[in-house]
This record gives structure tokens, C-alpha cells and sequence, in this order.
């Protein structure tokens, strides 16, 4: 199957969005609501028919886009150096899962157990998040290295708020791979950069 570079800018602006509400959650234990609710909902959206519908369409992932957009385009202004390690850190640690079948359906076994919650609850609900966030303990976690995050220790060391962290990097990483199934490599980042700011600008437009 054929994937455009739509398909492949969605997909990376997912990651990029889940790491940068990774970054808020952890430096200030706030984040965008909207962002926050889309990047959470992808995860249960594995048999979305588009990939615009992994993300409840090109709005739920709107503000990945915009980051995307910076981190892409040629600027005077210096790129996120933590950001970029965090979305480095998650397609390498996705390079690692797609080798391990066994994970894989356990982190599916384990989604499945939150859906159970999230059908009752609302997606933000603590509860549903640390369910999410067992399924990234248990699985990717376990995979090296390990991604460090950096914030406030007072926000970090509040179980709500690392459950938050942990569930927002298993967003990242079902974007992740989200972006390989679409034919993202990472080599397309340096080489055909200038197709992917292309189709960013055009989303963005709209």
C-alpha cells in the first residue's frame, strides 16, 4: 500500500505533539486539553481506516503540526534540543518493539483493559491514565535505553502526574509506529524535508 507524505506528516507531528505535552506535564503539570484528549484517544485507535482518523482528524493533532513545522523549518530560532531527544528516543525504542511480537500484544492486551475503563470514564480520568501508564511500565519501559524525561521533581515524584508522563509516551509511541506502518524512516527527515514542510503548511491552512 501506498502512503502520501501527508499520511507520513500526521503521523511524526503525533509523536512530536505526545513528546511536547510530555515536556508541559512534566515542567508545569498543565497541558492543552485538546491536544492532551487527541493524543490519548490515538492509542485506542488501532484500526482507524485513515490515519487523519487515528487523531479524530487533522484538528486533534493541530498543535503537533505547528511544532513540526518549527522543528522542520529552516529558522535562526535554535530547535528543541530535549524535544528532538525525546521523539529520537521514541522511534528508536519503536525500532526495538516492532522485533518483540510478544510485547506487542501484550501492550494490545493492555489497551484492551483500558478500553474496559475508558468506555465508563472519561479519557483523562485517572484511572484510565494509569492503567495506560501500566502498559508502558510494563512493556516499553523495559526497552534501552530508557527515555529520561526532565521536569520538576515535585511534579514527578506525584504518581498522578508520572502516570500522565508514562501514558503520553505510550502516545508518542503508537505514533511511532504509526509512522513506520505509514512508510516513515528517518532518513526522510533530512532528505525529503522539504516535501514534508509542504504538506504541514498545507494542513495548517485549512
Amino acid at each position: 500500500m501506498t502512503f502520501s507524505y501527508k499520511d507520513k506528516a500526521l503521523a511524526l507531528a503525533g509523536i512530536f505533539q505526545a513528546c511536547r505535552l510530555v515536556q508541559q506535564v512534566a515542567r508545569k503539570n498543565m497541558a492543552d486539553n485538546v491536544a492532551l484528549e487527541a493524543s490519548l484517544a490515538s492509542v485506542f485507535n488501532l484500526d482507524a481506516d485513515t490515519t487523519e482518523a487515528v487523531y479524530g482528524g487533522v484538528e486533534g493533532v493541530r498543535p503537533g503540526l505547528k511544532i513540526l513545522q518549527e522543528q522542520l523549518e529552516k529558522s535562526s530560532e535554535p530547535r528543541d534540543i530535549e524535544l528532538t531527544r525525546y521523539v529520537i528516543g521514541v522511534m528508536h525504542l519503536e525500532r526495538q518493539l516492532a522485533g518483540q511480537p510478544e510485547m506487542l500484544e501484550r501492550i494490545q492486551e493492555g489497551i484492551a483493559s483500558a478500553q474496559q475503563k475508558r468506555e465508563a470514564l472519561a479519557i483523562t480520568h485517572p484511572e484510565v491514565i494509569a492503567q495506560l501508564a501500566k502498559v508502558y511500565s510494563d512493556t516499553v519501559s523495559t526497552l534501552t535505553p530508557r527515555i529520561i524525561v526532565q521536569g520538576e521533581e515535585g511534579y514527578l515524584s506525584n504518581p498522578e502526574t508520572a502516570n500522565k508522563v508514562r501514558a503520553l509516551l505510550l502516545a508518542a509511541m503508537r505514533s511511532a509506529v504509526l509512522w513506520r506502518q505509514v512508510g516513515g524512516r528517518r532518513w526522510q527527515l533530512l532528505f525529503v524535508r522539504s516535501a514534508l514542510v509542504r504538506e504541514v503548511a498545507a494542513m495548517l491552512q485549512r
